[in-house]
């Protein structure tokens, strides 16, 4: 059998590792001109020079000391799995902040390829790097790229094909001369970081301890472990304490003893690493010319100031959520769609058709008519919610692609706190707007548990996908002041809740730090490329889950217990001033909420506007979807999930019974 070589890509956020495996692979991942877009491992294969390769890309890693979810994702991989070689890429106009990481990885015992992109953004600044003199500085191999014009990608290639061949043999060590456990120093192999006499002593204590092998399944090198517990990592110390019983108290008294002081170990490390990179980048980066600021730059500074920054916003939320998806997805593209094509010629086609082939009232009602898999599940996947979600990731791929979404994060900073939550969050409380089940998934991303819970709980509550965003707006749209009273309702609960839960959970907000790239134009085939793969994605979930949910429908009438369920929805709906036709739009929603986001369309007509209101703000504060909310068990925790579906229930019961209460008392009858 063929021997595969493993390669696995690491680097900071933002820096075109996704690209790099795109290239090696020819498979596409979310590659976005802001941080954070990776927070899964993606494996894909690539063959060249006669080779197979297995290409890992893994999520932004900033240190071997991890911070948020994605981080430890990454660190996970480098720990528990075999890798031929590494390709660390870095951003060549911020070699003093990536360089660290590339210290790390060596002192950890990794064979490691530097690739250094974005080359021509570093000309524009004005700057030239010696990449020869930087290969020389590192004692590594360094290749030179622009990875999103596959500058650099044939001698990566090559590079990785001699050392594919050279496995096993000399020429191509998978280590320098110098073993991954001696300290400093080049001695003919790559440099690692020298540290002062205190931390050295200290990182011999603990090597000796650590015996003569890592613990079981680490691939990291003792030094690079006894680094890690220095500087107090907790997943380092859960590992030792478990694995090394019979040393940890010995191990334990050497770590406090070394960060007691003015001046801990803990903070001397990264000093030293980050002291040396500096050095390094001063040594191999030189000035050639001027930077001369570009119509982008200083834009693109200009959003990040209020008095510029919000009244783009405002216009983004109008002509990007209101006109394009709003008025136009969810109102011209779903009534030619839905109105035209699907209720005036399809589903009667289908219904006739169905009913001549099949004799079985059983099987009519399972493939046609009101609740069937075709006119119904099919035609809510593919007639409403399509072009809904396509319209929103079209545009959000415009922003992510242009650099605005970290501006926008560094603007909505301020007015997260006191939800708890720093701009970071405003990533994964973006992408819920597409889909809240992937915007979930996200928010590994933030660095503590309790940003991660207060974010997944906003999410849960408040912020609509894409396709219950559009019928909202869509059904709303001819009624302006009824648009006003859903938006003003649902951000009302949204920061009362959030601002609640906030207060309730210890902690406080992380402080907030992002890469701001350049603000660019838009490529039109990374744009393309982007909404297809979502949309794929997308569809790919959607459609089984919309035919499934009729089929579940189908079930619960022939069984019974449809009726039953119904029923109790309904007198719910009842208390809340909704007619009872509104209870099976609830159920709809549980299962998704963009399937129950098409029944509240359906049933818009027939609706006064303060049921409409009523039912918009309900059914936008309702439990999240099934897939959301089983998500939301897998990364949060039972007792975490369970309360934030709690407080959604009741925030969402809660708001219908107020309005409906005030909305006809307040309005009557009167158009909006």
């Amino acid at each position: 059998m063929e021997r595969r070589f493993k390669v696995a890509i690491v680097g900071c956020p933002n820096v075109g590792k996704s690209v790099l495996f795109g290239h090696l692979t020819g498979r596409y991942t979310a590659v976005s001109n802001y941080p954070g877009t990776t927070v899964e491992i993606a494996r894909g294969t690539g063959r060249w020079d006669g080779l197979t390769f297995e290409v890992v890309d893994t999520p932004g890693l900033y240190s071997l000391s991890c911070v948020t979810e994605e981080e430890k994702a990454a660190r996970a991989l480098l720990m528990s799995e075999p890798v031929d070689w590494l390709v660390h890429v870095v951003d060549g106009k911020n070699l003093d902040r990536m360089l660290p990481l590339t210290f790390q990885l060596v002192e950890a015992g990794f064979p490691v390829l530097v690739v250094v992109n974005m080359l021509d953004e570093v000309q524009a600044a004005g700057l030239e790097v010696d990449l020869g003199a930087l290969s020389e500085c590192l004692g590594l191999p360094v290749v030179g790229a622009v990875l999103t014009r596959g500058v650099g990608v044939p001698e990566i290639k090559a590079f990785l094909g001699r050392a594919a061949r050279s496995v096993g043999r000399p020429g191509l060590p998978r280590r320098g001369p110098a073993g991954p456990e001696q300290p400093c120093g080049r001695v003919g192999g790559p440099l690692r970081p020298a540290y002062d006499r205190r931390t050295e002593r200290a990182v011999a204590v603990l090597t000796t301890l650590l015996g003569a092998h890592a613990p079981h399944g680490r691939r990291l090198s003792r030094r690079a472990l006894a680094l890690l517990c220095l500087q107090e990592d907790p997943d380092t110390l859960d590992i030792l304490r478990s694995e090394r019983l019979d040393r940890w108290p010995e191990m334990a008294r050497v770590v406090r003893e070394s960060n007691r002081g003015p001046h801990p170990v803990r903070h001397r490390i990264p000093l030293a690493l980050h002291h040396l990179a500096r050095e390094m980048a001063s040594a191999c980066v030189r000035r050639v010319s001027d930077p001369r600021p570009t119509a982008g730059q200083v834009l693109g500074d200009l959003l990040m100031r209020p008095v510029v920054g919000l009244p783009v916003l405002a216009g983004v939320v109008y002509f990007g959520l209101y006109r394009f998806v709003g008025r136009f997805g969810a109102g011209t593209l779903v009534d030619a769609l839905d109105r035209v094509l699907f209720l005036g010629l399809v589903n009667p086609w289908l219904d006739r058709t169905v009913d001549r082939l099949f004799a079985s009232e059983v099987w009519r009602e399972l493939l046609a008519h009101e609740y069937g898999v075709l006119t119904l599940g099919l035609r809510y996947a593919v007639a409403i919610v399509l072009p809904i979600v396509g319209t929103f990731f079209l545009m959000f791929s415009l922003l992510e692609d242009s650099g605005y979404l970290p501006r926008l994060a560094l603007l909505a900073d301020r007015v997260l706190k006191p939800l708890g939550l720093s701009g970071r969050a405003l990533i994964p409380l973006t992408l819920g707007l597409g889909c809240g089940t992937m915007a979930t998934l996200v928010t590994r991303t933030l660095e503590t548990r309790r940003e991660r819970v207060l974010a997944t709980f906003v999410l849960a509550l408040g912020v609509p996908c894409s396709a219950q965003l559009g019928v909202m707006m869509g059904v709303l749209s001819g009624r302006p002041g009824a648009l006003g009273v859903w938006a003003l309702c649902v951000a009302g609960a949204l920061v009362a809740a959030g601002s609640a839960a906030a207060g309730l959970l210890p902690g406080r907000a992380a402080p907030f730090f992002t890469e701001v790239p350049p603000l660019r134009l838009p490529h039109p085939r990374n744009v393309w490329r982007k909404t297809a793969a979502r949309m794929a994605w997308y569809f790919r979930e959607v459609l089984p889950v919309f035919l499934a949910a009729s089929v579940l429908i189908w079930l619960g009438r022939m069984a019974g217990f449809l009726p039953v369920v119904l029923a109790g929805l309904a007198a719910v709906c009842v208390r809340l001033g909704l007619p009872k036709e509104t209870a099976v739009v609830y159920l709809f929603g549980f299962l998704r909420r963009d399937y129950g986001a098409a029944g509240l369309y359906d049933l818009a007509p027939a609706l006064s506007t303060p049921s409409l209101v009523v039912a918009s703000v309900t059914l936008t504060l309702f439990v999240p979807c099934l897939a959301q909310t089983v998500l939301m068990y897998r990364e949060r925790g039972p007792v975490a999930a369970t309360a934030i579906l709690a407080a959604a229930l009741g925030a969402a019961l809660g708001s219908g019974y107020v309005l409906g209460r005030i909305l006809p008392l307040v309005w009557g009858g009167a158009p909006w």
